[in-house]
């Protein structure tokens, strides 16, 4: 889970100057940001079916800001690529 320190910090750097939580790119950032502390989870807890439920609707759900933020804001698409080093 993340923490109230990490969360804050997340969004001072990827929601810009008004500190917009609800911005799709730290939206993004935070969920890609919980998706990397599931997958460490799950290397040792292989059996854990519902982590993994929970990770592939994470997925999902950063993809599909993803292609809103493709569609509406393509600078910030790719400036969030480079960030979170996502595509390679």
């Amino acid at each position: 889970m993340l923490t109230k320190e990490t969360k804050t910090e997340i969004i001072k750097k990827f929601s810009g100057e008004h500190l917009n939580p609800g911005s799709a790119l730290a939206q993004s950032a935070l969920i890609t940001e919980r998706i990397k502390q599931i997958s460490a989870h799950l290397k040792t807890h292989k059996k854990d079916h519902a982590g993994q439920r929970g990770l592939l609707m994470l997925v999902g759900q950063r993809r599909r800001l993803m292609n809103y933020l493709k569609r509406k804001d393509p600078e910030g698409y790719g400036k969030i690529l480079k960030q979170l080093d996502l595509r390679k």
